[in-house]
């Protein structure tokens, strides 16, 4: 009996059933707010800013501000909604998103893991489900090259623990720059208020900020999804306010001709820059990689109905601001704020900033989570912080790490600008690795054509790639920080599964068969006695190493 008969049967009506499913969408969807899109939404205080912080400059014309908002528009469209919205998000692995979920996709089925998977014991787990449709030629080629070329899928385990690990270095990053930026533009009106006090006030933001991580993904979401909704609509208000009162012409920016002029016109200068650029969509891979607290709908209908256009204009009215205020570039997002409702969007972005750096908490709870799932990560506690939602988790050791690498890069670096270059860098390179591992999803999993998985790769891969390469020039001014970080994290993470790979070696090798042990009893004076025997195992090598144990004290026992 499905989930419907069941409700019918007890009274409710399939009518109800779908206004509850309805409402169960909408309260999820409504609740991501505060927990996916924090991150994304804040994006407009610093990307202007890190875009023209370098040798780019706005000259007399409007056309490096009209091309910097084409590249915005068309790489918050093409990637953000048509890749991750419309395609990354239908690919989970039980509901779960991110990285390591779209590599243990393909490791359910293909033989792609290191450690033997695809196990007979394997189809009794009820989360354990294969498409039953046939192997197309493409990737049943593709499973029998990974089959028997090992040294590709340790390849493929790298590529994927590189793009995890930046994931995690853009946690570090994010709630640093995000507070930081907000509590900066206090600046614009108090000048006087020194640098020192700026740092202080953001890493006691910082602090409160993850000390309230341990309330769940549930209480949080409801406590920071009315500030996230408040701060789109201000500053999609407060665009469409700049649009009207100082560009009305803004919107031929968003034709894709400004690209190419932008490219032309400024050389290297403009080349360069687009790694400020990239700072628009730094919270899509967070967006991913959460999709365990919530539902792929909800997501997407948020992000479509509200996130969107909201984001959308209040990039075109900082640009129109910008048309008519060359000068005021590194403080445009808070100049562009009418006098009369400055402090109050002051507190909401202040509040919004704080929002913006859950996203990537979130995200990297479900990332240690899925790493600690596939060996690749040293066991921790992971608290479950709802009844309903299995992906709505909580991890107390991560967190805690987190927040000190968040006030170390907050008091070092002090500096809005390198924090970006720092970000630009980790995000592309997720983006990129998500891309390329989308790409055999599509020809393993879903069994696409070679035409659609290679559209798929060089129209999303290219664009990722212009900005990697932007960003790897930003490497000595902040950019090395999220290498350190994946680094460090990447070392831990392949030393932990070289070794789970080599205590599985060593268990199958002293492997004793369940026949020998049998034969073995009646020499041993083996009694059965009434009663039942349980052994708590977490994996299943372990109890296979217990009968060994076992059987090399009961020989002992004979030879003594």
């Amino acid at each position: 009996m499905n989930p419907s008969e069941q409700f019918v049967e007890h009274g409710m009506s399939q009518q109800n059933l779908k206004r509850k499913s309805c409402a169960t969408v909408l309260t999820l969807a409504y609740q991501s707010l505060g927990i996916v899109y924090g991150d994304l939404s804040t994006s407009p205080l610093y990307v202007y800013k890190t875009t023209f912080s370098g040798k780019l400059g706005l000259k007399e014309g409007d056309e490096e501000i009209f091309g910097v908002l084409s590249f915005i528009f068309w790489t918050f469209t093409v990637v953000a909604l048509f890749k991750y919205v419309f395609i990354v998000m239908s690919a989970d692995d039980n509901g779960e998103g991110g990285t390591f979920a779209l590599y243990s996709l393909l490791c359910r089925h293909a033989r792609l893991s290191i450690l033997p998977n695809q196990q007979a014991t394997d189809e009794k787990l009820s989360a354990y489900t294969t498409q039953d449709s046939a192997d197309t030629w493409l990737s049943a080629h593709l499973k029998l090259f990974f089959e028997k070329h090992p040294r590709f899928q340790k390849g493929l385990l790298i590529f994927v623990l590189l793009g995890t690990c930046m994931t995690i270095g853009d946690g570090v990053i994010t709630p640093a720059i995000s507070v930081f930026s907000a509590v900066s533009g206090v600046q614009v009106k108090i000048k006087e208020l020194h640098d020192n006090y700026v740092v202080i006030i953001s890493c006691v933001i910082l602090v409160a900020l993850f000390s309230i991580q341990h309330y769940g993904t549930q209480r949080v979401a409801f406590m920071f999804a009315p500030v996230v909704a408040a701060w789109l609509l201000c500053i999609s208000g407060i665009g469409i306010y700049n649009i009207f009162h100082w560009n009305r012409q803004i919107y031929c920016a968003l034709s894709p001709l400004y690209l190419l002029r932008f490219l032309k016109t400024t050389g290297i200068e403009g080349w360069v820059s687009l790694g400020g650029v990239v700072l628009s969509i730094t919270g899509v891979e967070a967006m991913y990689a959460d999709l365990g607290h919530f539902s792929a709908l909800s997501i997407k209908i948020a992000f479509t109905c509200l996130v969107y256009p909201c984001l959308i204009l209040a990039y075109m009215g900082e640009a129109a601001f910008l048309s008519k205020h060359h000068y005021d570039i590194q403080g445009s997002f808070y100049k562009a704020i009418p006098e009369t409702v400055f402090w109050p969007v002051f507190i909401v972005a202040t509040f919004a900033a704080i929002v913006g750096s859950q996203a990537v908490i979130s995200a990297t709870f479900s990332i240690i989570s899925q790493c600690c799932a596939l060996n690749c990560f040293p066991p921790v506690k992971i608290v479950h912080t709802s009844r309903r939602i299995y992906g709505q988790i909580y991890v107390p050791e991560v967190n805690w790490t987190l927040m000190c690498l968040c006030l170390a890069v907050t008091i070092g670096l002090r500096d809005t600008n390198m924090m970006g270059h720092a970000y630009g860098l980790a995000i592309t390179t997720v983006m990129f690795v998500t891309t390329c591992l989308m790409t055999l999803v599509m020809v393993i999993v879903w069994k696409q054509g070679i035409i659609k998985a290679i559209i798929c790769l060089v129209l999303f891969g290219s664009i990722e790639l212009l900005y990697i390469s932007a960003s790897i020039c930003k490497v000595p001014e902040g950019g090395w920080i999220p290498l350190v970080l994946s680094f460090i994290f990447m070392s831990i993470m392949f030393t932990w599964n070289y070794g789970t790979m080599k205590k599985h070696e060593f268990d199958v090798e002293n492997k004793v068969s369940t026949s020998k042990i049998l034969s073995l009893g009646p020499c041993l004076g083996m009694v059965r006695v009434p009663g039942i025997g349980i052994i708590s195992v977490i994996w299943l090598q372990v109890s296979q190493l217990f009968l060994a144990i076992l059987l090399q004290t009961c020989q002992h026992s004979i030879r003594c």
